[in-house]
């Protein structure tokens, strides 16, 4: 069911982010399944790399905000400015209103800023001035931040983490990849200059395929029985909520149609898993989202799957 072109786009990203088949595949399910993306990683691992190549082997527009203390929201939305020769306010959009938003260390700026992205990321839309403004399809917003350095931060709310479908970490590369790496570094002018393998066309076409994609009762069945269990845990204070499970749902949709089936298996289910559903539960303990995906591991061990 995925075409050609799909491996194409995994085979570009895999040239550039090497040794990081896994991270690149949910990256591409997640944009296939109409979601958003969160990179937790320390600096100089590939993040923003990650973001700007995939918004260029899709031929789509491409803008990188970084995020700091003094950050207005007008600077992500737009703003309006006096035409003296119209007399008339003319609205100037923001860089929210591109294909591929890269919100670069979004928690170094202020909740009220953070809260901007919230309408964008959950109804494609933003408001403005009584005015309510379609975003481009496809449209993703793909966040950083790093785990390590908290000074100045603002973490984000469980509202602003709820919006985003995964939390991955790219993690640091193997030794002969890494190895590789350093001697073949590309650099960002040698990413544009290369020709895009999809088009936005295509993406948005995918996309309606995997809404297509079907699922059996008893594994959808199968679905909400780890959600469930997640509310159960004695070990967790805050389950995943409706939301999360729409999210699992369609992330399963995704990673089959990515695997080139039209029908939903228990891995589809099992794979994202951890990735769409460790940053939604809160933990009685304070722990990292690492203890969390340990968690949903444990989880998904103990739920039966459907035969």
């Amino acid at each position: 069911m995925a075409d050609t072109s799909l491996r194409l786009l995994q085979k570009r990203m895999d040239s550039i982010i090497m040794g990081k088949e896994r991270a690149v595949k949910m990256a591409v399910v997640t944009l296939l399944a109409r979601g958003h993306l969160l990179i937790e990683d320390v600096p100089g691992v590939g993040k923003t790399t990650l973001a700007f190549t995939l918004a260029k082997a899709i031929n789509c527009s491409f803008q990188r905000i970084q995020f700091t203390s003094d950050l207005l929201p007008s600077d992500i939305i737009g703003v309006s400015i006096y035409n003296p020769d119209t007399r008339e306010f003319e609205f100037k959009p923001g860089p929210i209103f591109s294909n591929i938003v890269l919100a670069d260390e979004i928690n170094r700026t202020n909740p009220k800023t953070q809260s901007a992205l919230l309408e964008a990321m959950n109804e494609r839309r933003v408001s403005v001035e009584r005015r309510t403004r379609t975003l481009p399809e496809p449209f993703m917003v793909i966040a950083t931040q790093n785990p390590i350095e908290y000074h100045g931060t603002f973490p984000l709310p469980e509202s602003q983490l709820d919006r985003f479908m995964m939390h991955i970490k790219l993690g640091y590369p193997a030794f002969d990849v890494e190895k590789q790496a350093i001697v073949q570094l590309s650099s960002f002018e040698a990413i544009e200059s290369m020709p895009p393998v999809v088009s936005g066309e295509e993406i948005v076409r995918m996309q309606e395929e995997v809404d297509a994609v079907r699922i059996e009762e008893d594994l959808l069945g199968y679905l909400l029985s780890i959600i469930t269990e997640t509310r159960r845990d004695e070990r967790i204070r805050l389950g995943v909520s409706t939301r999360g499970a729409q999210f699992l749902l369609k992330a399963a949709r995704a990673n089959a149609y990515y695997e080139g089936r039209d029908y939903v298996v228990p891995d589809d289910i099992k794979g994202p898993a951890p990735l769409v559903l460790a940053h939604r539960v809160i933990l009685k303990s304070r722990t990292y989202i690492s203890d969390a995906e340990k968690v949903i591991e444990d989880i998904l061990a103990r739920v039966s799957i459907p035969l």
